[in-house]
């Protein structure tokens, strides 16, 4: 494990909430400002901030815009990181429009009062139980945040759970973990694991028992190499998989040329359905509204499910989406987990895990 990320992610993940679902991407990429910068914009232009940016998601979503008569910046970075940039900027709001996050982060929006209530055009055609229940958020795109491996390991020789990895000698070493927890893909896998262990009693909410296999989980893996998909890695023979969300597993097996089997654990996977928000105190709320009821609508959904692999909450955008894309949500059962409980602990669990790896020595 890197120190020097994991103190930036805690840094950043404390100053937020403190501070405090999948889509899509943990990638820093944007379209038109970068990732950290307020990007300038004139009062045409809105500026949408999401951690559903990569494999050419904000290029798509920014031409697609232009061509429906809207100007739009993308500034793409992690779940967590973007929830932490738009707290940064109660005060003096940048973004007028934030979506890919899930319910998690939103929540926490939520309470910081940093969106505002707005039904778009288009909420008689999602399942309402994946919205807010005041109006807040809206559902998008389900994703499945999942493990997989190479298809070549079947049977014994597989994973057949999380802690599979780091309790089995001939996976130790061989798995990819993350050098930074300020992506929501991560955090939700994160969440996944440690909820397992959820004890009232234990530090942070977390039995020993439950801390011990986290510690376990980074001690035994190889960490991400900065510009090096974790498939390609795959292909090559250095890993045999890791963390994934569903949508960008059919585009990287044909990218890469390589077969990979999802891990499906007695408990489930974690879910993150990703949600588009009107920012609070944005000053292009019509252009911001406009851009949600157009974005959200089954035309749009379908097209962009049928790009890039997704999974749409849209009934009416099922039918464009990829049929393999849509199976492999369908094919998984969601695990249960105290979102709650998740959100309200992440800072802390953050700075934890950095702390009991630099004193175990695998920093």
């Amino acid at each position: 494990m890197q120190r020097r990320n994991f103190l930036l992610s805690a840094a950043a993940i404390a100053g937020g909430l403190a501070l405090s679902a999948c889509g899509g991407s943990d990638s820093t990429t944007s379209t038109g400002a970068s990732g950290s910068a307020a990007p300038a914009a004139d009062g045409d232009t809105l500026i949408v901030y999401t951690n559903s940016n990569a494999d050419g998601r904000a290029e798509w979503v920014t031409e697609q815009a232009k061509a429906a008569g809207m100007t739009i910046k993308i500034v793409g970075q992690g779940g967590g990181d973007t929830t932490n940039k738009l707290k940064a900027e109660k005060a003096n709001p940048v973004a007028d429009v934030v979506f890919g996050l899930n319910n998690m982060y939103f929540e926490d929006l939520v309470a910081n009062d940093l969106v505002d209530k707005y039904e778009p055009n288009w909420s008689g055609e999602v399942d309402k139980t994946f919205a807010s229940k005041d109006g807040y958020y809206w559902p998008i795109v389900k994703q499945g945040i999942v493990l997989v491996h190479d298809a070549k390991l079947t049977g014994a020789n597989a994973p057949s759970d999380w802690t599979d990895l780091w309790t089995k000698p001939e996976f130790k070493g061989k798995y990819e973990v993350p050098t930074g927890l300020g992506g929501a893909t991560t955090q939700l896998m994160f969440a996944g694991i440690l909820t397992r262990y959820k004890d009232e009693g234990g530090d942070l909410g977390v039995s020993d028992e439950g801390w011990k296999q986290i510690e376990a989980y980074f001690a035994n893996g190889s960490p991400a190499v900065q510009d090096k998909d974790m498939y390609a890695r795959i292909a090559a023979g250095e890993v045999i998989g890791g963390q994934m969300w569903t949508s960008g597993i059919l585009s990287r097996e044909k990218q890469y040329n390589v077969k990979t089997t999802i891990v499906k654990p007695s408990a489930g996977v974690p879910f993150a359905v990703e949600q588009i928000a009107l920012v609070k105190g944005t000053k292009r709320a019509d252009l911001a509204k406009k851009f949600i009821d157009w974005f959200g609508s089954a035309e749009v959904q379908g097209d962009f499910a049928a790009k890039f692999d997704s999974a749409p909450v849209n009934k009416g955008a099922v039918a464009k989406a990829n049929k393999d894309a849509v199976a492999l949500v369908d094919g998984l059962t969601p695990q249960e987990i105290d979102w709650t409980f998740a959100q309200q602990n992440m800072p802390e669990w953050v700075e934890k895990v950095d702390a009991d790896a630099e004193r175990a020595g695998t920093v």
